[in-house]
């Protein structure tokens, strides 16, 4: 087996191949920001096959999402109808609204694809793979570069990466 099959059925089940350090890592992610800079992806295998490149213009950024239902609470404190929209929309995937949050963040970057990193009872945590469209490595790199143009800028809120796709009925 090469080198990326051992990573790939090592994060088959995490907790049983990393043991104590899966915990130290929950527990240090726990008390970051939900944004993160990484400088290598966690998943290597995984990045890999998303397309990421360990060369300038690629930036991986972890980001946390709160599990549960993407139900707004009641207004409380008297009446107040037009606040009252409690229902958000539940055909979005967590892992398409840590792709838009990080987005927001990082305004001059765009969403190449993600992936799932850990999970825990009351997080999800997703690896983001964002290219820089105005670097001259990814410019002059013809197999990425079509990401330059301005039909792909915003990629995640279209629904064009693959959580998006998976969303719209897309993908399997």
């Amino acid at each position: 087996m090469g080198l990326y099959q051992h990573i790939r059925k090592a994060w088959k089940h995490p907790q049983d191949s990393l043991g104590k350090l899966w915990t130290e890592r929950l527990i240090a992610w726990r008390k970051e920001d939900s944004t993160v800079r990484v400088e290598h992806p966690t998943r290597l295998d995984r990045a890999r096959s998303l397309g990421y490149k360990a060369k300038q213009g690629y930036v991986i950024i972890r980001q946390r999402v709160m599990r549960g239902g993407h139900r707004r609470p009641r207004p409380s404190g008297g009446r107040r109808s037009k606040r009252f929209g409690t229902r958000l929309n539940l055909r979005k995937n967590y892992q398409m609204i840590a792709e838009e949050r990080a987005q927001d963040k990082f305004r001059n970057l765009v969403v190449l694809n993600s992936y799932e990193v850990a999970r825990d009872g009351k997080h999800y945590w997703y690896e983001i793979i964002f290219v820089d469209p105005s670097h001259p490595v990814i410019q002059s790199d013809p197999k990425i570069n079509w990401i330059c143009t301005g039909s792909n800028q915003n990629r995640v809120f279209q629904g064009k990466t693959s959580a998006g796709k998976k969303m719209r009925g897309m993908q399997a």
